[in-house]
């Protein structure tokens, strides 16, 4: 398990996250002039959109986006933290194409949901998943992502948070990996 605690930061990354955080105030200005009340929030989506140019939102539900929003934000003006999107929504026949692969990779369909859960199971197709980078952005988003209603679910994903609002606050019991007990995990409480 490659747990984002037990990577020591990298100086390359750290350098990113100070020169996004000059840009995002450098675009402070023009960003309230666009929307004076959220001029934070557009500047830090600016910024971030530079520094993660691949990144897709799209297809995320108007909820994940708003806490994902919300946490990236504050994770950047208040701790200096990037927190990227490597991937959101996905389709369901790209996610059961993701599974399949894997079933052939590995063998069998209890190894596989190890891994990749098949398109009528994951939170990516239901575009409440987020798989986050980097690692720094991982550890900031475990720390503070109960007040956003973002939880990290699985021990061996340390990348991979889901928008859960009906825990209400409360972070659901982390399973080894996303394979174990799915069905009960969305009415488990700890």
């Amino acid at each position: 398990m490659n747990e984002p605690r037990t990577i020591p930061s990298r100086p390359r990354d750290r350098l990113f996250a100070v020169v996004t955080l000059v840009l995002a105030v450098l675009l402070l200005p023009v960003a309230s002039v666009l929307r004076p009340g959220r001029a934070r929030e557009l500047a830090c989506r600016w910024a971030l959109r530079m520094r993660f140019p691949a990144e897709d939102l799209t297809g995320l539900t108007d909820g994940a986006l708003a806490a994902f929003t919300a946490a990236r934000t504050r994770a950047l003006w208040r701790h200096g933290r990037l927190i990227g999107l490597t991937s959101g929504y996905r389709d369901p026949l790209v996610q059961q194409r993701m599974f399949d692969e894997e079933v052939r990779r590995c063998g069998s369909p209890a190894l596989a949901r190890m891994l990749v859960l098949p398109a009528a199971e994951s939170g990516h197709v239901r575009g409440v998943a987020l798989d986050v980078r980097p690692h720094e952005g991982a550890r900031w988003l475990e720390e503070h992502g109960s007040r956003y209603d973002l939880y990290r679910l699985y021990d061996n994903e340390w990348w991979h948070f889901e928008h859960r609002p009906e825990c209400g606050g409360r972070p659901p019991r982390r399973r080894p990996h996303p394979g174990v007990d799915h069905v009960m995990r969305y009415t488990d409480r700890p």
